[in-house]
């Protein structure tokens, strides 16, 4: 944050047409500062919503993933061996 504002600060003069040759200079200073916006705003406000909204959709996928529970009546029973105990 700090290194875009020093170089926004530095091309504030650019943008607003100060100096001789300014009428020249200031789209490219215009452009500089729109993008060091721009880039500020993505950094700090729309990537970590962005992540936000990616954490809720794999905790919704988690969760549509999760088996629901068969009743009893589906599983067979074990079958029963008469072995040398005698049963």
């Amino acid at each position: 944050m700090m290194t875009t504002m020093a170089a926004l600060m530095g091309t504030l003069p650019i943008a607003l047409g100060f100096g001789a040759g300014a009428e020249s200079r200031r789209p490219l200073g215009l452009a500089v500062v729109g993008g060091l916006v721009f880039s500020q705003l993505l950094t700090l406000y729309i990537t970590p919503v962005y992540y936000i909204y990616m954490e809720s959709f794999q905790n919704w996928l988690r969760s549509k993933r999760k088996q629901k529970p068969l009743p009893e009546a589906a599983f067979e029973r074990e079958p029963v061996l008469a072995g040398k105990s005698g049963k």
